[in-house]
């Protein structure tokens, strides 16, 4: 097994316990992560694009802090934007 640091053996602790209650939005959360997972995979085009160093250090550092390639972050905030679900703060 895995060695766990003190947060996640404290969640594996109250899970086992079944101190744990499901979010009252989860159904709609699983919906919205499927339908991210399932436009992630269904890859049939290609771009190439041209960024300054530094957005493209940006982009990385932030799908390093998420734990995906920033290619895919690319194309989840690209897919986000045609979608409507991301939009500029004014």
């Amino acid at each position: 097994m895995s060695r766990l640091d003190q947060d996640e053996h404290e969640l594996l602790e109250a899970f086992e316990a079944g101190e744990l209650k499901q979010a009252p939005d989860a159904a709609d959360i699983q919906k919205r992560h499927r339908e991210y997972a399932e436009a992630m995979f269904r890859k049939d085009a290609r771009i190439n694009i041209r960024l300054s160093s530094r957005d493209l250090r940006g982009l990385q550092k932030k799908a390093l802090a998420e734990g995906i390639p920033y290619q895919t972050l690319v194309a989840s905030i690209l897919h986000k934007y045609v979608e409507g679900r991301l939009r500029e703060e004014r």
